[in-house]
Parts: C-alpha cells; structure tokens; sequence
C-alpha cells in the first residue's frame, strides 16, 4: 500500500461513457474551487499525449495513477475523468482509492447508448469519432468492484450532479480557495 496525498486533499473521480457529462462537471467543479484543483483527463493523458489504444494494459494505466498521486502527494485535489473502463482501469482505481489519505468520492455516469449517441452528436469530436466507434466504447452500468461509486443517470444536470459533489467532498461554501 503506497498511502497518496494528505487529510486535506480530495479525489473526485468521474467516470462514464463518452459524451455523458463527466469533463463538463470536472471543469464546473474547477470554476466552483478556482484554485488547487487539478483536472486529470483520461482522453487528454491517453489519447493526446501518450496516442495508444485502450486496453487492460495499456501505458495509460499507470501514467494516470502516478500522475494523480502526484499532484495529490503536491497539495493538490484532483478530479479524475474519463471512460475508465472497470476491465483496463478498475483495479488502479480500486487502489488509488484505498491509498488517498483525503475524501475520496467517486461518480459513474450511466446513460443508455440512445443517449450517449445523442449527446455524442453535440461534440466537436463527432466529426472525428464516428457513432460506430462510440458504441464499440460502449458499457452498460460499468461499476468498478471495490468503489463507492454514486450513480447519475441522464436526467441529473450538470448543476444538480455539482451540488451532490460539493457537498460529498465538503464544498458547499464555493468561495473557499
């Protein structure tokens, strides 16, 4: 057990599957606690700067873990978001859990594939990512063993979804730093 991070400190994580709102609550918790709150992205660590495919295994895995526990192990919170599939991720999560010293709150976004590809349609990536791919992706209720994971459906909005953290991580006053 490599313990991460201090008392002080919270993990946020936010999983789901692609276009379910999970960067748009990382970013609204951000403007919520401007300051001390690092975002780690799981498409930004393994698509843009690592450009490998997701599988159990893959380099990825073990660049989000140390990077979170880096910041956390610097003073900062970290909201950790992604897709994050239980098979490639959940036994780093699971980890990464136990060892946080700090509040640690985790969140999976479940939304039926019509939904998903819905919201799909509205992002820039679209044009990229084909719905084919997007279902290939797909997981339906995708909850890691071992995780505390509070589930939102489609119909919590990003508002209501930001309250519910805030609150779990002990947040309410959005003015303090």
């Amino acid at each position: 057990m490599n313990r991460t991070g201090s008392t002080e400190t919270r993990l946020i994580v936010i999983r789901g599957n692609s276009g379910s709102g999970k960067s748009q609550l990382a970013h609204a918790i951000r403007a919520a606690r401007p300051r001390g709150v690092a975002i780690i992205g799981h498409d930004v660590l393994r698509r843009e700067i690592l450009h490998v495919r997701d599988h159990p295994g893959a380099l990825s895995v073990p660049l989000i873990d140390m990077t979170t526990r880096f910041a956390l192990d610097n003073g900062l919170h970290v909201v950790l978001e992604g897709i994050l599939h239980s098979e490639s991720y959940g036994e780093m999560l699971a980890n990464l859990c136990r060892d946080h010293l700090g509040i640690t709150r985790c969140y999976y976004y479940n939304l039926e594939l019509p939904e998903t590809l819905r919201r799909h349609r509205t992002k820039k990536l679209a044009g990229e990512v084909s719905e084919e791919q997007v279902a290939s992706w797909y997981r339906s209720e995708d909850l890691v063993a071992g995780l505390d994971e509070a589930v939102f459906d489609e119909t919590i909005s990003v508002e209501a979804a930001l309250n519910v953290v805030l609150n779990d991580v002990g947040w309410q006053d959005r003015d303090v730093s």
